[in-house]
């Protein structure tokens, strides 16, 4: 008899993407597994998930609305219906464990998923864990983390470090430069600078950008400027007559591997799976996090590789007065380009999927 995964969370693609690739790693590992997503309705994962060649079930939850406190008014209704929705998810599906990736989804699920005695994994991708992780870790089995020094969040026998799962398909760039930067229409022998504020876009790297054009442009630099799609026609429309052919507007990235080999350096938020992405792919990076998260976790992920000389850090707030300067000093610098093109790769973790899905398989086997 197939041994059955259910796999919860999912809100944002640094979510979802581990998710389903541990997904893949399971699938690999035992090509017969019965897989089943939860996740939430509304949510990008119950278009991504299908996608990927997944079924996924929604639930009715969301997060606390910190702007408008009105409208958490039915929060605890839709808490109540997702557990009890979970409740009947699992024991229809007969399901062996349930995994965690976080978001929405997974806090009601893995919750459930305890109360009726079911081995549960956490796979935690920040270097600082968010409360219902931390909640959820105590009755977890175990807890795959990607950055040294959990032990503060989680029992430390439950923790495993494996690296955040990431996509192999991203991170393919050996011997591609070519062939990346004529893919974004560019020459080869110029600086190249890939700046990504994710698929939602950046608010703070799309101004930045938009400011330092001319700047660029004068040190014969090219950007590859990927906007987000909720951004990308105001963008256009302001650029219309004058977007300089050395820069390439973009509201999403189809093809990572492209840009990742095409760029010198990469300027990027600093989300979890970005990050883990960014050291398998070994470019210089320049991070500046988005200050719009909770706990502010991802200024803590871009100040775990600082630590280790593994990247730059521009904070949010500075961006606009100090982000194309750091970028055009950085440019000039082959040293600094080598040190911390050296450092960051010494932290990648390229196996992480199959790690995690081989522990999620011991459960069973436990």
């Amino acid at each position: 008899m197939a041994n059955k995964v259910i796999i919860s969370g999912g809100g944002t693609g640094g979510h979802i993407f581990p998710a389903i690739a541990i997904a893949n790693a399971l699938r690999r590992l035992q090509p017969d597994i019965d897989l089943l997503f939860v996740g939430a309705n509304g949510r990008m994962e119950m278009d991504r998930v299908p996608a990927a060649g997944y079924e996924i079930v929604g639930l009715d939850i969301q997060g606390i609305d910190r702007k408008s406190l009105w409208k958490n008014v039915g929060l605890p209704f839709k808490m109540l219906s997702s557990l009890l929705k979970a409740r009947r998810l699992i024991k229809a599906f007969e399901a062996d464990v349930a995994v965690g990736v976080g978001g929405y989804a997974s806090g009601p699920l893995l919750m459930m998923a305890n109360a009726l005695g079911l081995p549960t994994l956490i796979q935690e991708q920040n270097s600082y864990a968010g409360v219902t992780n931390k909640r959820l870790g105590k009755k977890a089995k175990k807890i795959c983390v990607a950055y040294e020094g959990m032990d503060k969040f989680f029992p430390a026998e439950k923790i495993l470090l494996t690296g955040n799962p990431i996509r192999r398909s991203s991170i393919q760039i050996e011997g591609r430069k070519t062939e990346g930067l004529a893919s974004f229409g560019l020459q080869k022998g110029k600086k190249t600078v890939l700046v990504t504020g994710g698929s939602l876009g950046a608010k703070t790297l799309n101004d930045c950008v938009l400011g330092g054009l001319e700047q660029f442009v004068d040190q014969d630099m090219q950007v590859i400027w990927q906007c987000g799609s909720y951004y990308y026609e105001a963008l256009k429309n302001t650029l219309i007559d004058r977007l300089p052919v050395s820069v390439v507007l973009l509201p999403f990235l189809q093809r990572m591997d492209y840009a990742y080999a095409a760029a010198d350096i990469v300027v990027s938020r600093a989300g979890a799976g970005t990050i883990s992405e960014l050291c398998a792919v070994g470019k210089p990076v320049i991070l500046v996090p988005s200050p719009n998260v909770a706990e502010d976790h991802q200024t803590k992920n871009a100040k775990a590789l600082v630590s280790k000389g593994a990247a730059l850090l521009v904070s949010d707030v500075s961006a606009r007065t100090n982000l194309v300067d750091t970028i055009l000093s950085l440019a000039t610098d082959e040293s600094k380009c080598f040190e911390l093109s050296e450092q960051i790769s010494k932290l990648a973790m390229l196996d992480a999927d199959e790690l995690i899905a081989n522990e999620v398989l011991k459960l069973i086997d436990k």
